[in-house]
């Protein structure tokens, strides 16, 4: 499955295209949020960062059942999902040619909404993307609490994925005296931080995928 359609058909850079799934698969492994863009229900553009999560061949993500874009898109509306990881700024001999290196997925479609079983799965496969392992010792979601969520899956029907790898294409000003290369960026977890007055409580150790 390649995704590929003439709505996702590259008009410019198209040597940064990859049309395999996997390239999908691989940014969505390590995606913790995503952007959803659609027309509210007065017809005006919003985009909104959701949390999303890989699942087979759909991508779930949620929010609130009184929020006036997911109402939108649980109608049936079109939608458009974006995710993307800076891997660093590339810094070219003029600003034209400076650029950054990239991963970008982009979804096509309209979701389909999630209940019953397949709600509670779909939090499930959720929560463990983002917290690996952890929703096993949660306490258990209150029918009022899933009844407050609306859960959305968008079929990896319509896509495309465009990277950026390496350092700066200016040959021509190769002369100009200023420094060129890349700069790596990478997102990393810092230490965990308990919640304070915990520890004169009966808690746990920290998970050990947390760890």
């Amino acid at each position: 499955m390649t995704g590929e359609t003439p709505r996702t058909t590259p008009s410019r850079d198209a040597d940064r295209v990859h049309r395999d799934r996997g390239a999908a698969d691989r940014i969505l492994a390590e995606s913790l949020i995503g952007h959803v863009g659609a027309l509210d229900p007065q017809g005006r553009p919003v985009v909104l960062p959701v949390a999303v999560a890989p699942d087979g061949d759909q991508v779930l993500f949620h929010g609130s059942t009184g929020s006036r874009m997911f109402r939108a898109l649980a109608s049936g509306g079109p939608m458009c999902l974006t995710i993307t990881h800076v891997d660093g700024l590339v810094l070219a001999r003029s600003a034209f040619e400076s650029s950054m290196n990239y991963r970008c997925l982009v979804v096509l479609g309209t979701a389909q909404v999630l209940d019953g079983a397949q709600k509670e799965r779909a939090l499930r496969t959720l929560t463990d993307h983002l917290t690996p392992g952890r929703w096993d010792s949660l306490r258990p979601m209150r029918a009022k609490e899933v009844a407050a969520t609306t859960v959305l899956a968008l079929p990896l029907v319509e896509f495309s994925v465009k990277i950026r790898e390496g350092g700066p294409e200016d040959p021509d000003d190769a002369d100009w005296p200023v420094w060129a290369g890349s700069l790596p960026i990478r997102v990393s977890a810092g230490p965990a931080i308990p919640e304070p007055g915990s520890e004169q409580r009966m808690a746990p150790a920290l998970p050990r995928a947390l760890r």
